[in-house]
């Protein structure tokens, strides 16, 4: 995969002497737990189970969101445009009505 900026390189399958890939997967892993952490918070774990960390070919970590429905896609959109818009105006991000799930009741 390679955006058309070209800053995503394939996905690493073969493994390369000198290239860093465990400091990049680990640094995905991190990010991609932090993801998963707010996405869990927010009631949305379910929606991202292909979220996972990964490695390009030049040891770069990349997290890949995996396969995911439409509505799950422009919801984490709208999340990130309101959180943006937050931090623009230094005030507590309002959650979309739609992101406001019910806990399953115990």
């Amino acid at each position: 995969m390679t955006d058309r900026r070209g800053v995503v390189a394939k996905r690493a399958e073969d493994l390369l002497p000198g290239v860093p890939y465990v400091r990049g997967w680990n640094r995905a892993r991190r990010s991609a737990g932090t993801l998963a952490d707010q996405l869990v918070l927010l009631g949305l774990g379910s929606d991202f189970p292909g979220l996972v960390a990964d490695v390009n070919v030049f040891g770069d970590g990349l997290v890949q969101l995996g396969t995911v429905r439409p509505e799950a896609a422009e919801l984490l959109a709208k999340l990130i445009a309101a959180g943006l818009e937050a931090e623009l105006h230094g005030t507590a991000a309002e959650l979309p009505v739609t992101a406001r799930r019910e806990a399953p009741a115990a």
